[in-house]
């Protein structure tokens, strides 16, 4: 059983999954040991937080990491660009790191996961 991505009536402003993202969930590749993919109810316990906490950006979650609050999000407005957010932050003081695609996030979860053992 793979993992369940929100459906477009629950994603705001015609947010669409960028199809490299949909590919890895599709072949069910959404656990790096350090990084996940999220099912269904964490995104959308996520994506409330996140527009409570962080009021100016459109932020979609997809992953968390498991050894700190970090989690990978797409940008309404960012294009394809991935944003690690370290949640709970201040606003302002969240952003920790960005990636120009999908692909380049993808990698170096997977860099992490190899490194980490």
């Amino acid at each position: 059983m793979g993992i369940k991505l929100l459906d477009t009536s629950q994603l705001p402003m015609d947010f669409k999954y960028p199809n490299d993202f949909q590919k890895v969930v599709r072949l069910n590749l959404v656990d790096f040991n350090l990084w996940y993919i999220m099912n269904e109810d964490q995104v959308l316990q996520r994506l409330k937080g996140l527009q409570m906490r962080y009021t100016n950006r459109l932020l979609i979650p997809f992953a968390r990491r498991d050894d700190n609050d970090d989690i990978a999000c797409f940008e309404i407005g960012k294009s394809e660009e991935v944003q690690i957010i370290h949640d709970f932050a201040s606003s302002g003081h969240e952003q920790r790191k960005s990636y120009s695609t999908f692909w380049h996030w993808f990698k170096d979860a997977i860099d992490e996961m190899i490194e980490f053992e």
